[in-house]
């Protein structure tokens, strides 16, 4: 059975209002048919929605706050920048999202990008083939510290030695890893050796090259495929009419091929069963417009999939 994720990457209210009405967006993904609320893991906010004049907040901060008025859905950075924290730090801020959340943690961890923030706000922001090995040292700091105690780990960028993380996550087997990223000589590696979850972006054709990848890398480490959840994030749009969708279609196929979702509710979900065919299992949705009204039509929508 698929499953059904929302992801907040617009936080534009004022800002006296600012936690009430994205705390009353998450409420309502809570309430409806989704099974998880997500936030992007940036300090300022990206290009197509404003840039650095935008307000974005603190990641780990705003799902903890989240965490204390939702009661079901999972929650979770999609994904954390492995530049901006040491990767002992993020998985104690994951380890107290869960324990605020009563267990529903999902840790996620990616190579970032952005390289403007990282030149506003002082971080490093090293060649992109470093990112990914420190992601890869991250993921297995980031499971040691759920799963042993003490944790240590030394590799080329962190080490930790006997590290303690205490109180423990909730769950026995420690909080589920997302890995966010699709290339597919080393990231995808990387997915088949540690992470739970996987999140691509991407049309049904490319998706299924992709996990075909994936499954590839499974067979040579030894990894279960069907062990690893593989999500696929988009852009959702529901139109109140096919006409509609299909000039908004039309212009969207040029922008971000496979970035979007869109049409009247019979139409979105034919798209989600052509998806689901393709191998995804998990479908995380950000929208043009968060409101609670929004986030419910979207989620019964959902609920009935």
């Amino acid at each position: 059975m698929a499953r059904f994720g929302l992801q907040i990457m617009s936080f534009n209210f004022e800002p006296s209002e600012m936690f009430e009405r994205t705390a009353d967006v998450a409420v309502a993904a809570d309430r409806s048919g989704f099974d998880s609320v997500w936030v992007m893991d940036h300090l300022f906010q990206l290009p197509p929605l404003g840039g650095p004049d935008f307000p974005m907040l603190e990641a780990y901060t705003i799902l903890a706050g989240l965490a204390a008025r939702t009661e079901r859905v999972q929650l979770g950075a999609l994904v954390g920048g492995v530049t901006y924290r040491n990767p002992g730090l993020v998985a104690k801020c994951a380890t107290t999202l869960d324990i605020v959340s009563k267990g529903r943690a999902i840790c996620g961890l990616g190579a970032a990008w952005y390289d403007v923030e990282h030149k506003g706000l002082g971080f490093d922001f090293p060649p992109a083939g470093e990112r990914i090995r420190r992601m890869e040292e991250a993921v297995q700091i980031c499971k040691a510290m759920f799963t042993q105690d003490p944790a240590t780990f030394e590799g080329r960028y962190y080490t930790i030695d006997n590290a303690r993380n205490i109180p423990r996550p909730i769950r026995p087997e420690g909080i589920p890893i997302m890995i966010g990223g699709g290339g597919e000589r080393k990231t995808l590696r990387v997915v088949a050796q540690y992470a739970d979850m996987c999140n691509l972006f991407g049309d049904a054709e490319g998706l299924r090259h992709k996990f075909d990848v994936l499954k590839r890398h499974c067979d040579e480490v030894g990894r279960d495929y069907d062990a690893i959840t593989r999500s696929r994030l988009a852009t959702l749009m529901i139109t109140d009419t096919e006409a509609e969708g299909a000039k908004l279609r039309e212009q969207f196929a040029q922008a971000r091929p496979g970035g979007f979702t869109v049409g009247t509710e019979k139409e979105v979900l034919l798209q989600i069963e052509e998806l689901v065919e393709a191998g995804v299992q998990y479908f995380i949705f950000n929208l043009l417009q968060y409101t609670p009204e929004a986030v419910q039509r979207a989620g019964e929508l959902f609920a009935t999939a």
